[in-house]
């Protein structure tokens, strides 16, 4: 099993220089990837935990946690697709992954806040048929020159893009989510999934949806399996449990903005399940 820390770039954190200093700890402790999360404005759930505190950008606190560690894998858990163009995001990626010497993880999802969708002027209602079009963007884009793309929200001709990325023939692209629609993307679009708080059970009775869409769009079972949870919920045992289940990935936040809370939480934690 290997595991990944969510960096609480989401809990209002004042200054996002203790965030890195998170991910650095957590490399030193064992873990094997560093993560963050992704929202742009204050609506919804998201100003109702904050209210005007920070959510500090996803993209800008990976980066400076890959200039700042040299092992981790870093991940995104997950970016919303239809708050960003894939023709942007494919290039930012690009070059991340190229700094970073090939360590990124694309987490993407659907979005579930119909507020931000709205200001940011997205349909939401439209949201999975964009989303499966973005996929299909950034697999293109890095992929071999020129590109050539036809849809109902992006087309383009022998397009040229550089950098690709270092990792080949990209990094890891994960779908989130667990319902149907998410599952169905997983396995058509995906090369991994990157689930939210189920239990062992949940996943045992999701992945054969997602390995029968793969194989029924022609493709190989999808090898990169995680699971999203709460720190406090993941013991040795139940580790084992989800394992069992085809976990390979468990990726476990702290849920607070509190550096000593998520500091001493680290390490306690990497002294129960790495030492173990």
């Amino acid at each position: 099993m290997r595991y990944g820390y969510v960096v609480p770039n989401n809990f209002g954190v004042a200054d996002p220089a203790r965030l890195i200093e998170l991910g650095v700890q957590a490399e030193a402790a064992g873990f094997d990837s560093v993560w963050v999360n992704h929202h742009i404005l204050h609506v919804g759930y998201v100003q109702e935990r904050l209210g005007d505190k920070p959510y500090h950008d996803a993209l800008m606190i990976l980066s400076w946690l890959g200039a700042a560690t040299s092992t981790v894998r870093l991940g995104t858990s997950v970016l919303v697709m239809p708050y960003l163009h894939p023709m942007v995001l494919a290039k930012e990626l690009a070059t991340l992954d190229q700094l970073t010497g090939g360590r990124l993880v694309v987490g993407l999802g659907v979005g579930s806040l119909p507020e931000e969708n709205r200001i940011l002027g997205v349909p939401y209602d439209s949201r999975g048929r964009y989303s499966n079009e973005f996929i299909a963007v950034l697999r293109g884009l890095w992929g071999e020159n020129p590109a050539t793309f036809h849809g109902e929200f992006f087309a383009f001709e022998d397009l040229v893009t550089s950098p690709k990325p270092a990792q080949t023939p990209h990094p890891p692209i994960l779908t989130g989510g667990n319902r149907p629609p998410a599952l169905r993307r997983a396995g058509r679009l995906a090369d991994g999934w990157h689930g939210m708080n189920l239990r062992p059970d949940s996943v045992r009775s999701r992945l054969p949806v997602i390995q029968e869409e793969a194989a029924n769009a022609g493709r190989p079972p999808l090898t990169e399996v995680q699971v999203r949870l709460d720190m406090s919920q993941v013991t040795p045992d139940n580790a084992r449990d989800y394992a069992e289940a085809g976990v390979t990935e468990l990726v476990v936040s702290v849920n607070s903005g509190d550096m000593e809370t998520n500091s001493n939480a680290i390490h306690a934690f990497a002294a129960a399940q790495f030492d173990s």
